[in-house]
């Protein structure tokens, strides 16, 4: 749990629950130490409280008139004195002690939270052996209380000057480690995501500096590794490719002349022999059988190397692909939108074009099972794109790349492009992005 808050939360959680403790125990050693110190402040005046009661009862024994003495000296106390006289004649009000509030006290719950010490103490005054009042001592607290209250709001206004000092400080701190942190993640990121041209800034402590510069090199490193596989791959399909090549050239200037021999001899045979029997019915045979080896060497020509892309240019090719898909599923409603400019291509590009077309279509032709499908190739700027779509069943959940459409993911990646496959609107898409300038660099180099 600790490790789901943000690093800034588990700087200042600690921070403040340090300084809130640092209140609180600022607030206990006030509350304990306040006793004490009312009961050592107002210890002389207790003292001299007893003296003048005593010195009060000498005289009193000592004087002609005591009760004229007595209330002499009760009208010679102040009122605001902490001495004063409580009579104990019957009918005289009880004894009240002063308040601990008054207009400039501390606040109420303030006073409640403090242990106030009982400091009132009476001394009795007697005249002729009989009680007659007490000599009280009733202290005003409340500059006491309030020099209380002033020690708590300094410590207080101390606890939180100095909590926010320490959390400005810890919040630039934070900043300043946060920062370089988030750009490495950001950078991680975006290598993790194949984009490796973008430097991660080197900021901060050396620890970050440090892992900003392994993730660089990590990055320069990952740059000439990326390069490195689509040279082997551009290689790759160009070893499939001149393979390709060279058996339909074989299969064109080798079996192509057989069958038609083959299917020659058979014509010549037919003229000259009788057209009955199961002679006839033999020939016929084997002029079915020519012709569907024929049509089935024109069909694996077709896939190894498609010779008229040389010949009529991309978009004438791609257009009597469409044709043959339609002759082939007359049931699939098939709609095209092709770019006149992808004559201009050529080389390995044109071929992964043609390829990747051809590919998606076969695929919508035995495994889809649409009715509809929308071929559209369109170049925007240095960009090539290519989306076949359809409205069938869809991929299977796993979405793995069966070894047609593997083989054309490698076909470009070697040009430095993106295959992706995806379902979405009920509608299966395949969608292919090729760069043209880096392309084009590629095959002039």
């Amino acid at each position: 749990m600790w490790h789901r808050p943000s690093f800034r939360t588990q700087l200042f959680l600690p921070l403040g629950v340090m300084f809130i403790a640092a209140l609180l125990m600022g607030g206990i050693l006030l509350h304990v130490f306040t006793t004490g110190q009312l009961a050592e402040e107002n210890e002389p005046a207790q003292r001299s409280t007893r003296a003048v009661a005593e010195a009060l009862n000498s005289v009193l024994r000592s004087s002609e008139n005591p009760r004229r003495t007595l209330d002499d000296f009760v009208r010679m106390l102040d009122a605001s004195s902490d001495i004063q006289f409580h009579s104990a004649e019957a009918g005289s009000p009880p004894f009240a002690p002063r308040p601990l509030q008054g207009p400039h006290s501390p606040p109420r719950w303030f006073i409640d939270l403090l242990t106030i010490p009982d400091l009132h103490i009476a001394f009795p005054v007697t005249i002729g052996g009989e009680h007659v009042g007490d000599i009280v001592f009733s202290p005003d607290l409340s500059a006491a209380l309030f020099e209380t209250w002033a020690g708590f709001l300094a410590l207080a206004g101390f606890v939180v000057a100095l909590a926010g000092l320490t959390a400005v400080i810890a919040y630039a701190f934070a900043g300043s480690a946060l920062r370089p942190l988030q750009d490495l993640g950001a950078g991680l990121t975006r290598i993790r995501r194949g984009d490796y041209a973008t430097p991660i800034p080197v900021a901060g402590p050396p620890e970050i500096r440090q892992s900003c510069e392994e993730a660089n090199a990590l990055a320069t490193t990952l740059v000439q590794l990326s390069q490195d596989n689509r040279d082997l791959l551009h290689r790759l399909v160009s070893l499939q490719d001149n393979e390709r090549r060279d058996l339909a050239r074989e299969l064109h200037d080798e079996l192509g002349p057989l069958l038609f021999s083959i299917r020659a001899g058979t014509i010549a045979l037919s003229e000259a022999s009788p057209q009955t029997g199961n002679l006839g019915n033999s020939v016929q045979e084997v002029m079915r059988s020519v012709e569907a080896l024929q049509q089935t060497n024109r069909r694996i020509l077709d896939r190894l190397r498609p010779l008229y892309i040389e010949e009529l240019g991309l978009e004438a090719s791609v257009q009597t692909l469409l044709r043959n898909f339609r002759k082939q599923a007359p049931h699939i409603g098939l709609t095209a939108t092709i770019d006149p400019d992808l004559n201009e291509l050529e080389g390995p590009l044109a071929q992964t074009v043609y390829r990747v077309t051809q590919e998606a279509l076969t695929n919508v032709l035995r495994h889809a099972g649409a009715r509809n499908a929308h071929v559209e190739t369109a170049i925007a700027g240095d960009v090539l794109a290519v989306e076949i779509s359809d409205d069938g069943s869809g991929f299977p959940a796993d979405n793995v790349f069966g070894r047609g459409l593997t083989g054309m993911h490698e076909r470009v990646r070697a040009l430095s492009g993106s295959l992706s496959l995806l379902r979405a609107d009920e509608r299966t898409y395949v969608r292919c992005r090729l760069p043209l300038g880096e392309v084009r660099d590629a095959i002039t180099s």
